[in-house]
């Protein structure tokens, strides 16, 4: 069954661990990792990464990505987005707050927040507007 536009939109701003691909290389499959993304209904999507990954570099490069959301209880349910990217910059404290308490429980949001901080580093968020949505729902109707 494919999802009404209320339905996969809801679906995509549940905080489900999200497979970003991007073309990294004509020459290559494109590049797919797993990644923390955020979404409200009718807006864009935006992930964070440190600058200097390869999803970034692939990004800023081809200027667009897919990311797909999927689920496997109580159906099989998947939404899968591409677009081009909006807009690329340093990720504020409200938005790392923001993404970090999408996935962990409140008692794990600051010493993330601290090991981030002294260990992973400067982050940048990178925004993409939804423009082609594929969807189902695999369970019985």
């Amino acid at each position: 069954m494919v999802l009404t536009v209320e339905m996969r939109e809801q679906f995509l701003a549940e905080p489900h661990v999200g497979a970003l691909s991007v073309v990294e290389r004509p020459d290559r499959a494109p590049l797919v990792v797993p990644i923390w993304y955020q979404y409200t209904p009718g807006g864009e999507l935006w992930i964070r990464t440190p600058p200097d990954t390869r999803k970034a570099r692939a990004i800023a490069a081809t200027g667009r990505f897919t990311l797909m959301a999927q689920r496997i209880s109580p159906t099989v349910r998947y939404v899968s987005v591409e677009g081009p990217v909006t807009g690329t910059g340093p990720s504020s404290d409200g938005q790392t707050r923001e993404m970090v308490s999408r996935y962990l429980p409140p008692e794990k949001v600051t010493p993330f927040l601290d090991f981030e901080r002294t260990h992973i580093g400067e982050h940048i968020v990178i925004s993409m507007r939804p423009q082609h949505w594929f969807s189902s729902d695999l369970g019985p109707a």
